[in-house]
């Protein structure tokens, strides 16, 4: 775990948790080096963006499932 003071240190770790893959994390951490933070923030929306359409993504399976799962449900009192 990185030093509360090592600020490199704390962003790669929160990169890592976070699931970049290796080129984003070399990305960002060019960034913060260069002290380009508009380009940080935008990778980072940008992926926070990807995370959350993949969310949204298997809420939709879910539903469809759950509706799957409702109809063979109900098909199923009916038969018995």
């Amino acid at each position: 775990m990185a030093e509360a003071s090592d600020k490199k240190g704390i962003l790669l770790q929160s990169l890592e948790d976070a699931g970049c893959s290796q080129e984003m994390i070399l990305n960002c951490l060019g960034y913060a080096q260069e002290h380009k933070k508009k380009e940080l923030l935008q990778a980072l929306t940008c992926y926070k963006k990807s995370l959350l359409d993949t969310v949204h993504g298997c809420y939709t399976k879910i539903d469809c499932l759950d509706y799957l799962i409702y109809q063979l449900s109900k098909e199923q009192k009916y038969s018995t």
